[in-house]
């Protein structure tokens, strides 16, 4: 678990009150908030640390507002996939993106901003599988979260292929990296 990102006390290191810890549960905060709120609040009440979550969130709604997140999926132009095989690719990058989202806290937190934004998704043509590795390279460089689909080989192209590049950020940043592509 990474420290919190405003400098403040790390959630892994202190306890909380259960029973705060649960009513909090029952606002329908998520756990690690919750956590983190009781702690910034010093386990005084649920009440408090309720008040501390919402007044924080509703902050950062303010703030990033004008903030657009998007996910791009890079096909490999280069293996002769049909239509369905290109679908089902572009749906294992997905999932196995937003499964590693999931990995750490700022990139849930990138997740939620990415759905509440639309859930922006862009299909677009990479050259080969050097192409691919290429952009995922800069992607991680700008610390985008990126997944890229290795295929079994069990249809249409040889395994251990490369398929699919799945990147997710602010859209500027991934524009970035994909911006001169054309969609597919």
């Amino acid at each position: 678990m990474e420290p919190s990102q405003q400098g403040g006390p790390d959630p892994a290191s202190e306890e909380v009150n259960p029973a705060y810890l649960q009513q909090l549960r029952e606002l329908d905060i998520p756990e690690e908030a919750a956590k983190q709120a009781l702690i910034h609040t010093r386990n005084v009440s649920a009440e408090e640390a309720a008040m501390y979550y919402f007044n924080k969130l509703e902050n950062e709604e303010e703030v990033d507002d004008d903030l657009i997140f998007k996910m791009v999926f890079v096909v490999n132009m280069d293996l002769s996939m049909g239509v369905g095989k290109v679908a089902a690719q572009v749906a294992h990058a997905a999932v196995g993106l937003y499964q590693a989202l999931q990995e750490k806290n700022s990139w849930r937190e990138m997740a939620w901003k990415w759905d509440r934004t639309g859930a922006q998704k862009v299909v677009m043509q990479g050259t080969n599988m050097p192409h691919l590795l290429e952009l995922q390279a800069l992607a991680m460089s700008l610390s985008l979260p990126t997944y890229l689909v290795q295929d079994a080989g069990q249809t249409q192209v040889e395994p251990g292929s490369r398929t699919v590049l799945a990147l997710i950020g602010e859209e500027e940043l991934v524009s970035n990296v994909t911006g001169s592509l054309k969609l597919l």
